[in-house]
């Protein structure tokens, strides 16, 4: 059955329709990864996006148990250039078609990705819609220009309420704006007693748990549509150890002066090379974002920058110069990509650590 994305330029796509039937609309993006399909459907952070593979075939190990970054995927719709009909993986479970569809997600394939991907670096995510071939592109036009930018992601990909992930290490508390499951596995690998709360918890609440350090997941959107939460970041940065990630990352930033910018294009794939200020060496790293911090903004009194991505110098990392707080931009788990970066869950651990040792000192010395 043919299908077609229709850009709020007019520009119009003609393909073949998988996964959902139904029509959807969203912010049209794309992601480089040549690997990594299931992960990025289901992460968080793509909430209200349709994403576009520039790997020219997706599905070809099928879809598996294993590999969800979230149990209900948020993604609007994906758009690929070919479809794997026939996955080959001793874990596959089931193709992308069949997944797409027991999840309602609608797909296309069959459509010039590379003249897509094209026209999204030279001007930007752009609104879209997929829906039925032959229908006028003039009525969907005036939807697509009526259509209100999102404000309310992260409450909508943030749980409900707080839930435990049991260990017999560190106590850590994850405020939850958009958190991918790659994050608690690298934390209970770590043997890592996690409590999950949602992202509007205040401080005394967080505090009240008595956690060893607080962990500011990624997730979805503009940081200022959440930026109460940097009054909340600051409080805590004074009494425990925080890592921020991604979206977290950007708050930590917004609590410490800094501002946040829309990019251009964003980074989304698996291989951004990034340099580590303190030791020089180049990590290649798995991003999914949107906005950044405006390097310019930094307050080197109060933050040092701690990593810079390669080609464009953007800030990739912070760290504050009187609290045991830091954070990246980049996706340290993975989940899909270069594990190269799994090396700051240890650092978090070791801060954590150092700082439960000092408390534990003054309180024996008083």
């Amino acid at each position: 059955m043919k299908r077609q994305l229709i850009l709020e330029d007019g520009t119009t796509f003609i393909g073949k329709a998988f996964g959902s039937e139904k029509e959807t609309s969203g912010e049209v993006i794309f992601n480089t990864s040549m690997t990594g399909y299931q992960e990025i459907i289901t992460d968080p952070s793509n909430y209200g996006q349709i994403v576009a593979f520039s790997f020219p075939l997706i599905g070809n190990y099928g879809i598996n148990r294993d590999d969800f970054e979230t149990i209900q995927p948020v993604v609007k719709a994906v758009i690929v250039k070919e479809a794997a009909e026939q996955p080959s993986n001793w874990r596959s479970g089931m193709s992308i078609h069949e997944f797409l569809k027991l999840k309602d997600i609608p797909g296309i394939s069959g459509i010039d990705t590379r003249k897509l991907i094209r026209k999204i670096r030279a001007n930007g995510p752009m609104k879209g819609i997929i829906c039925g071939f032959g229908e006028k592109v003039e009525t969907h036009l005036s939807r697509l220009q009526a259509m209100e930018t999102l404000v309310d992601q992260v409450k909508q990909v943030s749980t409900v309420k707080p839930y435990p992930v049991p260990g017999r290490g560190h106590k850590v508390v994850v405020m939850d704006l958009g958190l991918k499951h790659g994050i608690l596995r690298e934390l209970t690998k770590r043997g890592c007693d996690v409590t999950v709360v949602p992202y509007h918890t205040n401080a005394s609440d967080i505090l009240s748990l008595h956690p060893d350090g607080v962990l500011l997941s990624n997730g979805p959107g503009d940081p200022l549509h959440v930026q109460k939460l940097a009054d909340t970041v600051r409080v805590i940065q004074q009494e425990i150890p925080i890592l921020g990630v991604g979206l977290g990352h950007q708050l930590f930033a917004l609590a410490n002066g800094c501002q946040t910018k829309k990019m251009t294009i964003g980074h989304r794939g698996s291989s951004y090379p990034v340099k580590d200020m303190e030791t020089g060496n180049v990590l290649f790293t798995s991003q999914n974002h949107g906005y950044e911090v405006v390097k310019e903004t930094v307050d080197e009194n109060t933050l040092s920058v701690t990593h810079e991505e390669i080609n464009s110098e953007s800030v990739e990392g912070l760290a504050h110069k009187q609290f045991p707080a830091f954070s990246v931009q980049f996706n340290p788990e993975a989940s899909p990509g270069s594990e190269d970066a799994k090396y700051v869950f240890d650092q978090f651990l070791a801060i954590m650590e150092t700082n439960k040792r000092k408390v534990d000192g003054h309180a024996k010395t008083n």
